[in-house]
């Protein structure tokens, strides 16, 4: 009993105040009556859910690659790189992803976007710098983190010819969503890419052994803010 008050308090103490941290994990699936976390959420350190009896909650963190399916009664705790459970049965998995995902923003990519068009403009420029990436993706059925309505453009850079072209018509999940997985649509394994949206562009990469369908969420996700 006094291990438990003891763990108890340990885990109140780390979830104090969750001021203005940036998120470090998303929300990939909740089963249940869930509290703290919806499907999809971004989640910051000291984040704390709640897990019902017969429900469950599944982590992914964006930095470690640590996948965690957490079930039945009991706390958890946004940590940095997994989660502190009390109760709860949890199952933790490293999946393939890019560990500079949380970063990787579109606030940095016109240097990365000049260098595409450069060293795309003339083949026969032996100089010319190589397509800088800003991330890789692992699955070729990406999430795309698009809010609102407006035209995704997916263009493939390194490869003429390949280009989607997707209305949004703000209905994506959580209005900012679009899973090329449930829209039946894939890009080519070891393909290097641009996705655009408004004003926002990021330059990336899709892993040559990547696998279309619904792989783990922070995997694929493309994150246009």
């Amino acid at each position: 009993m006094k291990r438990a008050i003891a763990l108890c308090a340990g885990l109140l103490a780390l979830a104090g105040p969750a001021a203005a941290q940036s998120p470090v994990a998303v929300v990939e699936e909740v089963q249940g009556k869930v509290t703290g976390a919806e499907f999809m959420d971004y989640v910051a350190p000291k984040t704390v859910i709640k897990v019902p009896a017969g429900g469950s909650v599944t982590i992914s963190y964006m930095k470690s690659c640590q996948r965690e399916k957490i079930s039945g009664l009991g706390t958890v705790i946004i940590g940095t790189e997994e989660s502190f459970v009390q109760f709860s049965d949890v199952k933790r998995e490293k999946t393939d992803c890019d560990s500079s995902q949380a970063h990787a923003t579109t606030k940095a990519t016109s240097e990365a976007a000049a260098t595409v068009l450069r060293s795309l403009g003339d083949k026969s420029d032996k100089s010319a710098p190589k397509i800088q990436t800003q991330l890789t993706v692992y699955g070729t059925s990406p999430i795309v983190e698009a809010k609102g309505k407006g035209t995704l453009v997916v263009e493939r850079l390194d490869v003429k010819g390949e280009r989607q072209q997707i209305e949004l018509n703000g209905s994506q999940q959580k209005g900012k969503f679009y899973d090329f997985a449930s829209a039946n649509k894939t890009l080519t394994p070891g393909g290097v890419y641009s996705a655009t949206f408004g004003t926002s562009k990021i330059v990336f990469q899709v892993d040559a052994n990547a696998k279309p369908g619904a792989a783990p969420v922070v995997g694929r996700l493309i994150r246009l803010n």
